[in-house]
């Protein structure tokens, strides 16, 4: 099995660990908060689904853009691959700032300390 060939395997299973964080992800998401609607009443099940369903966003964005950048390095290093990589990771910038300051409130710059937040989950 030649070089290239496992970085296809590796870029593969990121996809896969990507796709299926997204999948799982958002599934369980959706679950926890329609699990939580008597208890927490509807823009509290809300709330938890878009917290939830946001994180498993960004973390499958995490593996697919390892995919990205291991395939533009290691498979097919061309500078039309380099520069749509670079476009993806603009993209993928842009929505995590997004969905960053959509789940905290906030501007990442400007947290709040640790013990001043509201518990997750």
């Amino acid at each position: 099995m030649s070089f290239d060939e496992v970085m296809e395997l590796v870029v593969h299973g990121f996809e896969v660990g990507g796709v299926t964080i997204l999948v799982v992800g958002s599934l369980a998401g959706l679950v926890a908060a329609a699990a939580s609607y008597k208890r927490v009443g509807a823009a509290g099940a809300y709330e938890r689904a878009r917290r939830n369903v946001g994180r498993a966003i960004l973390l499958g964005l995490e593996f697919l853009i390892i995919a990205d950048i291991v395939l533009t390095i290691t498979v097919d290093p061309t500078l039309d691959n380099a520069l749509a990589l670079g476009l993806i990771v603009l993209v993928r910038t842009f929505l995590s700032f997004s969905l960053e300051v959509e789940l905290e409130g906030t501007l990442p710059w400007r947290q709040r300390p640790a013990a001043s937040k509201p518990p997750t989950g």
